[in-house]
């Protein structure tokens, strides 16, 4: 038997990516597995922006399965900077990002059966920032934020943690030299690196830990730059 044989796993942007290594992963330990994505597949397809798109979703869910172990909250928020981010799209991101989480935690909650979890997909961008990703990242810091809420909210049913990841290549590309060798784990990271946090957070080992964010970056938030600074350079765009 898989370690999370019979259990109920929801995972949204679950058709591409870290959503799908994750239900991957998950399958292989026995799961079984709902996916909700915008893209076309064999999962249920939706909005996860749009409201009764998230009630007839659990609806479905709870019709089929009658409870929930887990949830995943990986969907991704629109990316756009404050030069041309519109009002509707800064929402959009905000919806996919940290409102439709809060609205699915909220509809699942009372089929969660006890000792289930939560795992939110923050960013490493939840603390660092590049320019023109005001959108994305609103929307990462807002998830980062929710989850030590409801952490403490759903304490003694559930536990609920988030996990940031840095730059992880989602298309099978191959990279070599500078975009290795800048991270000091000596590489760009994989979705199987961060599916296998997400079951390591949902399983029984991590029992005793709720409320947490884990960055999961190959140490680059950890990695002090200055301007002259062993090789670094700074060259500000013209």
């Amino acid at each position: 038997m898989g370690r999370f044989e019979g259990n109920v796993v929801v995972i949204t942007g679950g058709a591409h990516g870290i959503g799908q290594c994750t239900a991957e992963s998950f399958r292989k330990e026995g799961a079984v597995v709902y996916v909700i994505d915008r893209a076309e597949g064999d999962h249920y397809v939706g909005d996860i922006s749009k409201k009764e798109v998230l009630e007839a979703f659990v609806e479905y869910v709870i019709q089929e399965a009658g409870h929930i172990d887990i949830l995943v909250n990986n969907a991704l928020p629109l990316m756009k900077g404050i030069n041309e981010c519109s009002y509707e799209e800064f929402e959009y991101a905000l919806s996919v990002g940290v409102t439709a989480p809060f609205y699915l935690s909220k509809l699942f909650l009372p089929y969660f059966r006890k000792g289930g979890s939560i795992v939110n997909i923050s960013s490493s961008r939840d603390r660092m920032s590049q320019p023109q990703t005001e959108s994305y990242t609103a929307a990462k810091g807002g998830i980062a934020a929710l989850t030590h809420a409801l952490a403490v909210s759903c304490a003694g049913t559930i536990r609920v943690n988030s996990i940031s990841p840095g730059w992880i290549e989602t298309y099978g590309r191959t990279y070599e030299g500078a975009d290795c060798s800048q991270h000091p784990a000596g590489r760009v990271g994989k979705p199987e690196d961060i599916a296998s946090m997400i079951l390591f957070l949902c399983s029984e080992e991590a029992g005793f830990i709720t409320g947490e964010n884990i960055c999961i970056d190959g140490g680059m938030t950890k990695q002090m730059i200055y301007h002259a600074d062993h090789g670094w350079t700074y060259e500000p765009e013209k």
